[in-house]
């Protein structure tokens, strides 16, 4: 269409019809309503958290500037870490205090989005059987169920690993050709969710599983990084499956 010396409305149209013709476009599946508010939902969650995050580490960088490291603390303890650490500094102080409101208010409001999570995954039955997989929690199965939809859209469980952009990109021109990383296409939030659920299950899990085991085995051989991505394109077929 952009070879075209004049671009009118006849034009596109036109060319737009032939592209029909041709089969180049095909039908796009449209989630319902209570898939895209579950999306939502899960979406203001991880919104809430990350800009928690950033405030958080706003916080450590104004400590450093005191010469003040503050460390790892847990979530429910890093305000009373942060004030403990600070003392009574009279120029850090009036800097952090404002700060450490702003991340209370964030942490009760990042409460009450976990809690309508937990409540909406306790009533889905495909929620629950979900989180039977070992490494699968409520923020992954929920975003999992969100995501899918109509699991009858996929022909073959296999097809839901590169509809999340976890399967490799290849270049293939002539006698070149590349398997780069994996193409990070399709939902974003969903894959994530899925690579968090890989990496607890290698790294966190204590409960002995195929999975596990099957992942352990890819990690000794290529490394922790390639596994978690393998796992979690193994688990997107399997919660397919299911």
């Amino acid at each position: 269409m952009k070879t075209m010396p004049n671009k009118t409305d006849r034009n596109d149209a036109r060319a737009l019809a032939q592209i029909m013709r041709t089969g180049w476009y095909r039908q796009v599946h449209v989630k319902s309503r209570q898939s895209r508010l579950w999306r939502s939902l899960l979406v203001a969650r991880r919104t809430v958290l990350n800009e928690k995050r950033a405030i958080e580490n706003v916080v450590r960088a104004i400590l450093r500037e005191g010469g003040i490291k503050l460390g790892s603390p847990a979530r429910a303890v890093f305000a009373g870490r942060v004030r403990e650490m600070a003392g009574d500094d009279p120029l850090i102080l009036p800097l952090v205090t404002p700060l450490l409101a702003i991340l209370a208010t964030m942490l009760e409001q990042l409460d009450r989005l976990t809690r309508q999570v937990l409540v909406i995954v306790r009533g889905e039955a495909v929620c629950r059987r979900l989180m039977s997989v070992p490494g699968v929690g409520p923020i992954t199965a929920l975003a999992f169920r969100a995501t899918i939809d109509r699991p009858e859209r996929f022909r073959h469980s296999r097809d839901v690993g590169a509809h999340l952009g976890l399967t490799p990109s290849r270049y293939q021109s002539g006698e070149t050709d590349i398997q780069g990383k994996v193409s990070r296409c399709g939902d974003e939030l969903a894959r994530t969710a899925l690579y968090e659920a890989a990496h607890s299950l290698l790294t966190r899990s204590r409960k002995w599983s195929s999975l596990r085991a099957w992942g352990m085995q890819i990690a000794k051989h290529r490394g922790m990084a390639r596994a978690r991505v393998a796992v979690a394109r193994k688990l997107a077929v399997v919660l397919h499956r299911m």
